[in-house]
């Protein structure tokens, strides 16, 4: 399934039915008078969050969504049938916008969370709704009204409770893949991952969303690389997982980089709270380890944890730090 996080719709609710202006005629019937009946509401269109799905890959090759319109009113004063509201379903944590792409309308953060994006129109009247006393035959009756009609845009911010952040080829989908059950592409290039992906750890009987974000790189802000495409999507996340490649020449410059493009999307993602993580111990020697280690640690003052994703070095203990750092134990 393809990934698709930012689309814009047309929604317009159904119009509601026109009332009927009929009149009662039966043999032997004197003075039947008016029997028009009102017509139906026109049907809703909505949004629900369905925890199923994780892309609006749907809404790709369909973008106009209209609900159904109420029936006309009848003789007999018979009314006629309201219109079926029309439900859309949407992954958890989309965002609706209004046609600026700006305006937030409402975010759908939780599961079966519904909004109404278009109202139906309203029902007309049939001419039954108008006789009194002074007006015992009136022709007078309603049309339904027209039902709204809108341009929306939906935007996806991915939720998660730790988002994997790093350069290109740290090893963030490796290590995914090992503390979840997730199967993302994984291969020897930059930008393997250029959809977000998402996978669920577990460790003494708790879970916890872990997110792997597509690599960062400088100027990410700007549109290099793979731009601030997914930048968004880090947003929703608790907390951040730094995974550095300790076989760069300069992981600290590699570090500043990406706290550095962080900073520029928004200063917000430099408060999360941070887990430094070393990858890929098993390629180099102990001696320039600790060396790395040592420099690193002049200039960031933060716990750092190494593992070797290949050899399974260090990821049963990180899988236990994950988790009870989301709940809070450390």
């Amino acid at each position: 399934m393809k990934f698709l996080d930012q689309i814009k719709i047309y929604v317009k609710g159904g119009d509601g039915g026109s009332g009927s202006a009929s009149f009662r005629r039966e043999k032997f019937v004197e003075f039947g008078g008016p029997d028009g009946g009102d017509g139906g509401e026109g049907g809703s269109v909505s949004l629900l969050a369905d925890p199923n799905l994780n892309t609006l890959v749907d809404f790709r090759f369909q973008q106009h969504f209209k609900a159904q319109r109420g029936e006309n009113g009848m003789g007999n004063k018979k009314s006629g049938k309201s219109g079926k509201d029309l439900i859309l379903k949407v992954p958890i944590g989309t965002q609706v916008f209004e046609e600026d792409n700006n305006t937030l309308i409402e975010d759908l953060k939780k599961p079966g969370q519904k909004i109404i994006v278009a109202n139906g129109g309203k029902k007309g009247l049939g001419n039954v709704r108008f006789k009194s006393s002074i007006n015992r035959a009136p022709r007078k009756k309603t049309d339904g009204g027209e039902g709204e009609k809108f341009w929306i845009w939906l935007q996806l911010k991915v939720i998660a409770d730790i988002g994997i952040v790093g350069m290109p080829n740290a090893g963030k989908s490796s290590l995914l893949s090992v503390l979840t059950k997730a199967k993302p592409k994984i291969a020897n290039y930059p930008f393997t991952t250029i959809n977000p992906n998402l996978g669920v750890a577990s460790y003494n009987h708790k879970e916890i969303t872990i997110a792997d974000i597509p690599g960062l790189i400088e100027g990410a802000h700007e549109g290099i690389g793979l731009g601030d495409k997914f930048l968004r999507h880090i947003e929703r996340c608790k907390s951040l997982v730094h995974l550095i490649d300790i076989t760069e020449k300069d992981i600290l410059e590699n570090y500043l980089k990406i706290r550095k493009e962080l900073s520029k999307y928004s200063n917000n993602l430099l408060k999360k709270r941070e887990i430094i993580i070393f990858n890929k111990i098993d390629v180099v020697k102990t001696d320039e380890i600790n060396e790395k280690l040592n420099y690193f640690k002049k200039k960031v003052n933060k716990k750092i944890y190494q593992i070797s994703v290949v050899q399974n070095k260090g990821l049963s203990n990180l899988k236990k730090i994950l988790v009870n750092h989301v709940y809070r134990k450390i």
